[in-house]
């Protein structure tokens, strides 16, 4: 049984050899529900790579931990809303975008921790700044 949303279908002529029958009345313009597939949830993707790529995608798979599947179906969605991302337009007031100029063009604020931060000596170094 198939299960799936139904949709009307218009049936013009439902059996062409009713035709060469007695008794034949014409086309039948009757409207049947007729149930249509199930949507599939998942579509295959098949692709053709080189043996040294397929051996790359393997290696880093493995070193996340995910299936060569996992890892390329995540890559490719990555790689597409970045895509996608970079050619959307945004559209705001323009009350909104004199704040946004005055965001970016504006005087940084001051963040203490960041300060202290940039301070301190770099973990590599000895300690003596001529050497």
């Amino acid at each position: 049984m198939v299960t799936g949303k139904r949709s009307p279908v218009f049936c013009i002529d439902f059996c062409i050899a009713k035709r060469n029958t007695a008794g034949y009345m014409g086309p039948s313009t009757r409207t049947f529900e007729v149930a249509s597939p199930a949507k599939r949830k998942e579509h295959p993707l098949s692709m053709r790579l080189p043996e040294a790529d397929i051996a790359m995608i393997d290696r880093a798979a493995s070193l996340r931990g995910r299936s060569r599947t996992d890892f390329v179906r995540d890559a490719a969605v990555r790689a597409a809303e970045e895509a996608v991302m970079e050619s959307t337009l945004v559209r705001m007031s323009p009350n909104g975008f004199d704040a946004f100029t005055a965001a970016i063009t504006g005087r940084p604020a001051v963040v203490p921790e960041m300060v202290e931060l940039l301070k301190r000596p770099a973990p590599w170094t000895t300690g003596d700044a001529n050497s």
